[in-house]
């Protein structure tokens, strides 16, 4: 059991970024991609970066675009706009950071709660737009989520609260709930419009990595370090089914956009890869190999195309039909 703790904590503080582990380990924080988002066009891919920076790619060549320079300190999450037109970055410098996608200059800093008495890390670990554009969302240190106003960069409320940081948030496509989860596991269901907690879809018990709405927003799904992948009904909090086919934690979830499949990246090198799920059947579909673990993954908004990001500022695209790899993007870190 004291061993089990113990890997648990190792893997949680890795994943967060606040462990940095010697290079005998092969994992290097400045070459770590942690989060892909593509634009609403699928035409640009995003990724927030180790090395502290956000860089823009070109799908079609795989070229690198743009390196958005702007955060001191390791970016765990990026998302573009509905429109395309921004996109918002969070990382462990405390910051939300407001960037013209299409210049790449920096239009407005947000700051991150932290609760400087806990024992929690001062960082921004997830941001996520609704469907309109007009709200913003950052998960933060203190176990909060801080909903903004996109246009005046106001805080309109807090989501109070989780015992420990925010690892990954969602809104509804309807823009009505948004669901959370947190390092020490639990994940929660709100209402957006007056911040009143709907659901505990997930008590606290070992860290949750990532969760994600259904397109049609009639399923939450939440996954991490207990090796599931659950669905939840959106509208009760009721569960409706648990994927196992892993033997250690998974980072990342995505549903593609023809409701029928869901894609999951594990944690460790013996899970290094990226499964694709039926959604209905629960039925692993494909499994794309991996050299080293993926930390984000994400379908474009066509559902043809699947990328993923991790270690070694290794980027891959993949046919989300075949599992063939279509390409991918390598880049030195800091560059």
């Amino acid at each position: 059991m004291k061993n089990t703790c113990l890997k648990i904590l190792f893997l949680s503080l890795l994943i967060s970024g606040c462990l940095f582990v010697s290079p005998a380990a092969q994992i290097d924080n400045s070459t770590t991609i942690y989060s892909v988002a593509f634009s609403p066009d699928g035409k640009a891919l995003a990724s927030a970066s180790g090395d502290h920076t956000v860089k823009l790619w070109d799908v079609a060549s795989g070229a690198q675009v743009r390196v958005l320079r702007g955060h001191s300190d390791l970016v765990f999450s990026v998302a573009f706009s509905p429109n395309g037109k921004i996109l918002a970055s969070g990382g462990r410098d405390n910051t939300i950071r407001i960037w013209d996608a299409e210049s790449g200059k920096e239009l407005s800093r947000l700051q991150g709660h932290f609760a400087k008495a806990s024992l929690e890390f001062p960082a921004v670990h997830s941001v996520a737009f609704t469907k309109d554009g007009k709200i913003l969302a950052s998960g933060n240190g203190d176990g909060t989520i801080t909903l903004w106003d996109v246009e005046s960069g106001k805080e309109l409320r807090t989501l109070e609260r989780h015992p420990t940081y925010v690892e990954s948030i969602a809104f509804n496509p309807d823009g009505k709930t948004l669901a959370s989860a947190a390092n020490s596991g639990g994940v929660k269901l709100w209402e957006v419009q007056s911040g009143k907690l709907l659901y505990v879809l997930e008590r606290d018990r070992v860290p949750t990595r990532s969760v994600a709405f259904s397109w049609d927003g009639k399923i939450v799904a939440s996954a991490g370090e207990d090796n599931t992948i659950k669905f939840f009904d959106a509208r009760s909090g009721n569960r409706l089914k648990t994927l196992p086919g892993y033997t250690s934690g998974i980072t990342s979830i995505a549903f593609n956009s023809d409701g029928k499949t869901l894609a999951s990246a594990g944690i460790s090198r013996e899970n290094a890869n990226v499964k694709i799920w039926d959604v209905n059947t629960g039925r692993t579909l494909r499994t794309l190999p991996l050299p080293i673990p993926a930390n984000s993954v994400v379908f474009s908004p066509n559902g043809k195309t699947l990328a993923s990001g991790g270690y070694e500022n290794t980027i891959s695209l993949w046919d989300a039909i075949t599992g063939k790899e279509i390409r991918k993007f390598v880049t030195p870190g800091g560059n």
